[in-house]
């Protein structure tokens, strides 16, 4: 954890930085001669400690640029899973000061809508909204500039591998069991443990939740999730179509595959309830039979709140439960094209990115 001798201060900051960019072709670019920049008002900078690498950076910007609005990749640093520690503040900025060790919510809002004012900066429909690593520099360079409404401040006990963490898969998963409201009367099963598959299951039992069950096709991200204590078992999708239909109360879908949303579907028994969680595909069900007539809920949920995201820093304390656990890779920013092609391969856990690490 830095000191105040080892924070840097502005006269000790170098003009130039390193940043990597996404330019599709499932490709990376690393740059050295970024210029650092000066917070501007209600801006702080970072010093970057640790930036994760999000699914959804391979999906819609790593093979190819696939998005438009929200989804528009911008040419610029990639990474919205920072985490850091703050080294210069900028005018107006009343929370903040050099030296705070914090992770930063991913979406910029414009501040005044209705879902700004609730904390959801990611549902802002305003063309001033803005993600970090998608329409604005991110966390995979060696410094980071940052509103300061987006910086939540990370407790001594988590680390910047843990602040990137939650950032983003950690939050978007605790977001979709609180929706769920799951407790100790919840069987829970989780379809698709890549990283926030991971995350979900180790919340869901923290929450209460058991059995917390899991399935993935992957046998590698199989046995990582049973390694972790992240579920009690993990279950075929035939299992659950079969002979352990109508098995679980609630289900989380992490996958973002037709098939993984039907096996969770499948998998409810009456009245129970599914979150989506996993972005892009489709997926086809009877809607009298397979819902309306056994009483299902379905809800969609997209990120979290910098509330909720303040709230899970809180409890993962009281927890003891520690998000760098599901890393499984660490890699220095001029090893991000190896880290974006294990990410690719989708059969590790979490890749972060920390400056200045070295296997």
């Amino acid at each position: 954890m830095p000191t105040a001798s080892t924070v840097p201060t502005v006269a000790d900051l170098p003009t130039t930085m390193r940043g990597v960019y996404l330019p599709g072709n499932s490709t990376t670019v690393l740059r050295d001669d970024i210029p650092v920049p000066t917070p501007g008002v209600g801006q702080v900078l970072l010093a970057v400690g640790a930036s994760t690498i999000c699914g959804s950076d391979v999906r819609a910007i790593y093979r190819e640029h696939l998005g438009s609005g929200p989804e528009g990749y911008n040419d610029v640093i990639a990474g919205h899973e920072p985490a850091g520690t703050v080294v210069a503040v900028g005018p107006g900025c009343r929370r903040l000061s050099v030296g705070d060790r914090v992770a930063v919510y991913h979406i910029t809002g414009c501040g005044q809508c209705a879902e700004c004012r609730r904390g959801y900066f990611i549902s802002c429909t305003s063309p001033l909204r803005s993600a970090y690593g998608w329409q604005r520099d991110g966390g995979h360079g060696d410094y980071l500039l940052a509103e300061e409404v987006t910086c939540v401040t990370l407790p001594d006990a988590l680390s910047f591998v843990d602040g990137a963490c939650i950032a983003c898969g950690f939050s978007t998963a605790y977001e979709a069991l609180t929706r769920l409201h799951i407790s100790g009367e919840d069987s829970v099963l989780v379809t698709g443990l890549g990283p926030v598959g991971l995350a979900a299951g180790l919340l869901a039992r923290k929450l209460g939740g058991r059995p917390v069950l899991g399935t993935d096709p992957s046998p590698e991200r199989s046995q990582l999730a049973l390694d972790l204590g992240a579920v009690d078992e993990v279950v075929s999708p035939e299992d659950l179509a079969g002979s352990r239909a109508g098995s679980v109360t609630a289900a989380v879908d992490c996958s973002g595959s037709g098939a993984g949303r039907r096996t969770a579907l499948l998998a409810l028994a009456r009245w129970g309830r599914m979150a989506f969680v996993g972005e892009g595909g489709r997926m086809d069900f009877d809607v009298s039979h397979e819902v309306i007539h056994r009483q299902i809920t379905l809800i969609g949920s997209w990120v979290s709140s910098v509330g909720r995201m303040a709230e899970l820093m809180d409890r993962l304390v009281v927890w003891d439960l520690h998000p760098e656990v599901v890393v499984s890779h660490r890699f220095d920013l001029a090893d991000s094209a190896t880290a974006y092609q294990l990410v690719d391969q989708g059969r590790s856990g979490k890749v972060a990115l920390v400056p200045g690490h070295h296997a």
